[in-house]
């Protein structure tokens, strides 16, 4: 089946929050956000924004009616600068005028006095400084201390892999507008409308019944509207209820950029010890993750980095330890991986030292360390249906890798100025989210007299085709044609209190909440079905094609006639389903338990070109064997993994976050900070389903697809690595990430030996 916004997307009809009719009246609010990194915010002037033509007026924090707040994890962010400014582009005051062009001028003539403060913007200058978002966490497994004992290898080493921007197609977005009795509406381009509706609530203190948020579909969120989004539905909302006058606020490009949260830069320290047949025995690991000037949600990605400390590896004894310091940047926020990626490259790191160290190529330690059926975690959790080493065999054999390598080894002998390299990368991916409350979905279905269906869930369609999936098992429950049904938008008056749409589990949550709805009504119309034709038992009862069935046998009763009989005998078609993932804990003073329902695994195999004259690359291939568990939509399943496999490059080679001693981004456009395009994308990219059982807490055995591909772009980092090495053994291994051009560079001419390479 298609996604089922295929066609409207590509005729332009699916309707974003910048698609919704303007209601008269509307004003356009344009935010100004601090000039400095760090201050006392001594007085804001915004007289002369006033006098500009078209403004209706600007809130500051003394309009605010509730709480200056909207911290989610810990209450530690202001929704406006009051006192004090923590990041360049903290809000200050928020121009309200009748068109969106001149609340953007008006925002020149504001005028603020900040008594400047020296920023920190590096997560080891903040550790220094004891700047913390919140208290250290670790995990350990085993006996470090007396492991190191047997180790014959001990190799120590630092890695730095830097932030990221979402760079969503849809910018931060809202359009509040005042509601009966004291409300208010607002459409928000969310992961999260109950997040929005509650940091609502508090700041405008009202209760959350007063508030409905309504979001239709996201253009894109990666994390990044998970708890960034908050913010802009407040300020919309504040200046809807003080003026009675609907809202819109768009944050542009630059501002979005300069104004919201990335992904977690993070400094590592790491230490590994290997035995003469390269098990890894011991393994350390320090974390400095730069969550920037408020927790946001840091302190759940410091604890996804713990949980994925050990990546695809079985390590017997390790210590992961996480420190989340507090510098004077945006708060950095959930994205794709939230907080995995750091963690396995930080491994992955220690494995490539250990592997020059030893002068081994790296997928010897990788092959023999592989998680096996009934491994532990560090988090007390055990495998349970591990496909590791089936994806590493299958990647190995089906894609030919001996020959790939001999290919690649012919080609670096014959040139000089160009080397290749390949790499392995093994995945293994916690599906839940970390936070056991949260692993709850819900879902509201109608059955209509006419035989049409609606359902309303929790989950935000934000380009996933998580909507297309959902469908899938209202049809397939029913046993009805999926036009019959609709998936509408996401509504906190119609689904209260949902989870957002985040961690993988979208599909999962809402999709079983789905399904327990259907069959609840299901069950109803399977009793009435046998009344009607004299069963003994329901259970003798089958709705198959929209036809009822009587022990196999076809009876006169199809959907239509069934739907009549449910409203004759006055039975509800309606049914609220409610999911929560079974299974799973953890105790956090313990910090053991069961914290994933699932884990999905696979391979990648990478091979990558390196121009040793320009230090430029490109990607040759990225060949994948990927758990899918049984697909129930391989061409979205195939599309997510494609999608994610690019980001993961971005973050890992181009995607630089460059920011200034002053706290300042260098960069404010997409025409100075690079993603991948089509021509930096791999010149061949195979996926190949590995053939697997499916798994009873996946949604139809379908197993989760929304972070596990990107990180398969860890590989082409150390593909890029190995042909480097392959110009230059000599150069330092400096271990930071992304490889940009530049740095792919300077780092191939670091002691460089020119008398063992001729570049003419």
């Amino acid at each position: 089946m298609k996604n089922i916004d295929s066609a409207s997307h590509v005729r332009g009809e699916s309707i974003y929050v910048d698609d919704i009719p303007v209601m008269e009246d509307t004003l356009y609010a344009a935010v100004f956000g601090s000039p400095l990194a760090h201050g006392n915010l001594k007085s804001v002037d915004y007289s002369e924004a006033l006098k500009c033509p078209g403004v209706e007026g600007i809130i500051t924090a003394k309009d605010i009616t509730g709480e200056n707040q909207i911290g989610s994890i810990i209450q530690d962010e202001e929704l406006f600068a009051d006192h004090k400014v923590d990041f360049i582009g903290m809000p200050i005051a928020v121009v309200l005028a009748k068109t969106d062009d001149q609340a953007r001028r008006a925002l020149k003539k504001i005028k603020v006095d900040i008594e400047e403060l020296p920023p920190i913007v590096s997560a080891r200058d903040a550790f220094a400084a004891k700047q913390f978002i919140c208290p250290s966490r670790t995990f350990n497994i085993g006996d470090l201390d007396n492991a190191w004992k047997d180790c014959i290898h001990i190799v120590e080493g630092q890695a730095e892999m830097g932030g990221q921007e979402h760079v969503y197609l849809e910018t931060q977005a809202a359009y509040a507008y005042p509601a009966e009795h004291g409300g208010v509406k607002i459409h928000s381009s969310t992961q999260a409308p109950s997040y929005v509706q509650r940091g609502v609530a508090k700041v405008l203190g009202i209760p959350m019944h007063k508030i409905e948020v309504d979001t239709n579909r996201i253009g894109g969120g990666f994390g990044g509207k998970e708890d960034q989004a908050t913010a802009w539905s407040c300020l919309a909302a504040l200046g809807a209820l003080k003026y009675k006058k609907p809202v819109k606020l768009i944050l542009s490009r630059a501002d979005d950029i300069k104004m919201t949260g990335k992904r977690h830069p993070y400094s590592i320290d790491f230490k590994i010890g290997l035995n003469k047949d390269l098990k890894i025995l011991a393994y350390d690991v320090i974390t400095y993750q730069n969550a920037g000037a408020a927790a946001d949600v840091s302190p759940a990605v410091m604890e996804r980095t713990l949980f994925h400390g050990t990546g695809s590896y079985y390590l017997p004894n390790a210590k992961i330890t996480c420190h989340s310091c507090k510098t004077n940047l945006p708060p950095n926020t959930a994205f794709r991986g939230f907080g995995a990626p750091q963690s396995m490259f930080a491994l992955e790191s220690a494995i490539m030292k250990a592997a020059v160290s030893l002068g081994v190529d790296a997928s010897q330690i990788q092959k023999v360390n592989l998680l096996a059926e009934g491994n532990e975690f560090p988090y007390g959790q055990f495998t349970k249906n591990c496909n590791a080493h089936r994806c590493w065999d299958t990647a190995t054999e089906s894609f030919d890798v001996a020959k790939l390598k001999a290919e690649v080894e012919a080609f670096n002998q014959k040139n000089t100025l160009f080397k290749k390299g390949v790499s392995y990368f093994p995945l293994c991916f916690g599906i839940s989210f970390t936070n056991t409350r949260l692993n709850q979905g819900r879902s509201l279905v109608h059955v209509y007299k006419d035989g049409s269906v609606s359902v309303s869930t929790g989950v935000i369609e934000m380009g996933q085709a998580v909507n297309t999936k959902i469908l899938q098992a209202a049809a397939k429950i029913f046993s009805i044609s999926p036009d019959r049904i609709t998936v509408h938008s996401t509504n906190t008056s119609r689904i209260a209190n949902a989870s957002p749409t985040a961690a993988s589990t979208g599909a999962d949550l809402n999709g079983k909440a789905t399904i327990l709805a259907c069959e609840a009504i299901l069950a109803r119309m399977k009793g009435i079905a046998a009344q009607a034709v004299r069963a003994q038992d329901p259970c003798e009862i089958e709705l198959r094609d929209e036809v009822i069935y009587h022990n196999g046998q076809k009876t006169d009763i199809d959907w239509k006639k069934l739907i009549i009989l449910m409203d004759e005998n006055r039975l509800s078609l309606s049914e609220h389903g409610h999911y929560a993932t079974p299974v799973i804990h953890f105790n956090k003073a313990k910090e053991k338990g069961h914290p994933f329902s699932y884990h999905v695994y696979g391979t990648a195999v990478t091979a990558v070109t390196v121009d040793c004259l320009r230090g430029t690359y490109e990607i040759d291939l990225v060949k994948i064997v990927h758990d899918f568990g049984t697909s129930m939509n391989l061409d979205i399943d195939l599309g997510q993994v494609e999608g994610g496999l690019v980001q993961g490059i971005g973050l890992m080679t181009i995607e630089e976050l460059l920011v200034s001693p002053n706290g300042k981004s260098v960069y404010d456009s997409l025409a100075s900070y690079k993603v991948p395009d089509i021509y930096f994308t791999p010149k061949t990219l195979e996926v190949m389903p590995l053939d697997t059982t499916p798994d009873p807490l996946a949604l139809l055995g379908s197993k989760a697809l929304g972070e596990p591909p990107l990180m398969y772009g860890i590989g082409s980092y150390f593909a890029i690595l190995n042909a480097m090495r392959a110009f230059n053994p000599n150069f330092g291994l400096e271990l930071w990430a992304p490889m940009t051009h530049q740095k792919c560079l300077i780092s191939l001419y670091d002691n460089f030996d020119a008398s063992q390479a001729s570049l003419c």
